[in-house]
C-alpha cells in the first residue's frame, strides 16, 4: 500500500505533563488532513513515579514501573481515537546518552499492540544511536511537510519549547527532507523543564501559567551569561540534550526571588535559542513555535526581542502547537513500515540516512 492512511501518532514529552495522541491521514510524504486529538494528563502519583526512574535505564529500579505507568496512560487515549489503521508510539524518555549508554524510551510497543489491537511502530531513536547518530530531534522530517503544507516559499524555523528546546531550520523548496540542504535540526537547550522544576519546587505548581510570575521578575545577567558558556552551546550541530544537563541551573537561582529565578530562567532558554538561530545555514524568514512554551508570554516577549524575524505560534499558520510531535510520530510510523528514512546526517548527524523504528504486530489471543 503507498497512498494516504489515517495513522493515529502519541508523545509523551520532557515536561511529563501527561500524552498527547492526535490522528493524521498521510502517506509519509506529505499531509492530506489533520484528524481528532486527544490528551491524557498523568496524575500527581503516575508522574511522580516516571519522575524517580529520570536517568535510568533498563533493568534499574523504578524503570519497569514507569514503563507500567506509561503505557497504561497512552492504551487509555489511544483507544480514544478512532479510525487508525496504524499507531506510532514514542514513549517516555527517561535517559538519553547518545555518546554513552545510548537512549531509553520507557513502553513496550507489543503491549500496546496486544491491548488496541493494531500495529504499533516504536522504539524510534535506538537504531540511529547505534549507527552514530543522537537519536534526536526527530521531528524534522515532519516540519518539512508542514512547511510544504503551509505553503511556505522560503526558509523557515519550527521551534519546539517542550521539556527541552529543540529546533528545525527547512527550506519548503526542496522536493524531500533527504536532499542536501533541506532541513538541519538540533536542541538548542533547556526548554519549559528548569521552570517548571523550578515552580513544582518552590510553589507546588505545574507551570508558571502564562509566564506571568517571569514578566514580573528581573533577569539576573550573570546567570544567564554563565550558562551560555557551556561546551555543548559551541558544538556545531546536529547535537541532543537531555533534561537533566541543565539541572544544575536550580542550584544558581537558589538565592533569587521566585520571580526573580522564573525570568532568569526564560532568559536562559531564550538566549540559547537566539544561540541556535545563528548557527542555521540562512536566516529564517520566520519562526513558528510549538510545544508549551508558546503559552508563556515572556518566553514568546524574550524571543521577540533576540530574533530578527517574526516569531510566531503555530496556530497562527493553522497547525495545532500541542499536537505536532505527537502528529510527527504518526507521520514517522509511516515512514518506518514503508522503509523510508527517519533521521539524516543534517537532524541527527548519523552518517548516512536512516530508517529506524521496529514494528510491533498483535498477537492471537491464547
Amino acid at each position: 500500500m503507498e497512498g494516504p492512511i489515517w495513522v493515529a501518532g502519541a508523545m509523551s514529552g520532557t515536561s511529563l505533563d501527561g500524552v498527547d495522541a492526535a490522528l493524521l491521514k498521510t502517506d509519509g510524504r506529505r499531509i492530506f488532513d489533520f484528524g481528532e486529538t486527544r490528551f491524557r494528563p498523568y496524575r500527581d502519583e503516575e508522574r511522580e513515579v516516571i519522575r524517580a526512574a529520570l536517568g535510568r535505564w533498563p533493568g534499574d529500579d523504578g524503570v519497569e514501573a514507569a514503563a507500567e505507568v506509561v503505557e497504561t496512560a497512552h492504551a487509555a487515549v489511544l483507544s480514544r481515537l478512532s479510525g487508525a489503521e496504524m499507531i506510532g508510539f514514542h514513549g517516555q524518555t527517561l535517559a538519553h546518552d547518545p555518546r554513552g549508554r545510548g537512549t531509553h524510551q520507557a513502553g513496550d510497543g507489543q503491549v500496546l499492540a496486544d491491548v488496541l489491537g493494531l500495529p504499533v511502530v516504536w522504539d524510534f531513536r535506538s537504531s540511529d544511536v547505534q549507527l552514530g547518530g543522537e537519536g534526536a530531534p526527530l521531528a524534522p522530517y515532519y516540519h518539512f511537510a508542514c512547511a510544504q503544507w503551509i505553503g511556505a516559499e522560503e526558509p523557515l524555523v519550527f521551534l519546539n519549547l517542550g521539556g527541552v528546546g529543540n529546533l528545525t531550520w527547512v527550506d519548503p523548496r526542496l522536493d524531500g527532507p533527504e536532499k542536501d540542504g533541506a532541513v538541519l535540526a538540533f536542541d538548542t537547550g533547556p526548554g519549559n523543564a528548569p521552570l517548571d522544576d523550578l515552580l513544582r519546587a518552590r510553589r507546588g505548581a505545574a507551570r508558571d501559567e502564562g509566564g506571568a510570575l517571569a514578566l514580573s521578575g528581573v533577569v539576573d545577567e550573570g546567570i544567564v551569561a554563565a550558562a551560555l558558556t557551556r561546551p555543548f552551546l559551541s558544538r556545531m550541530p546536529p547535537k541532543s540534550f537531555d533534561r537533566n544537563d541543565f539541572a544544575d541551573l536550580a542550584g544558581r537561582v537558589s538565592g533569587l526571588s521566585d520571580a526573580d529565578a522564573a525570568a532568569t530562567l526564560v532568559a536562559v532558554t531564550v538566549a540559547c535559542v537566539a544561540d541556535g538561530i545563528t548557527l542555521c545555514p540562512t536566516p529564517p524568514a520566520r519562526v513558528l513555535v510549538c510545544g508549551g512554551g508558546r503559552h508563556n508570554a515572556a518566553m514568546m516577549q524574550g524571543l521577540s526581542r533576540s530574533l530578527s524575524c517574526p516569531v510566531e505560534s503555530v496556530e497562527t499558520v493553522g497547525l495545532d502547537g500541542d499536537m505536532l510531535e505527537a502528529q510527527a510520530f504518526a507521520f514517522l510510523a509511516v515512514r518506518v513500515a514503508r522503509k523510508m528514512s527517519t533521521s539524516g546526517p543534517m537532524t541527527t548527524g548519523v552518517a548516512a540516512q536512516v530508517g529506524g523504528g521496529r514494528i510491533s504486530r498483535p498477537r492471537s489471543a491464547p
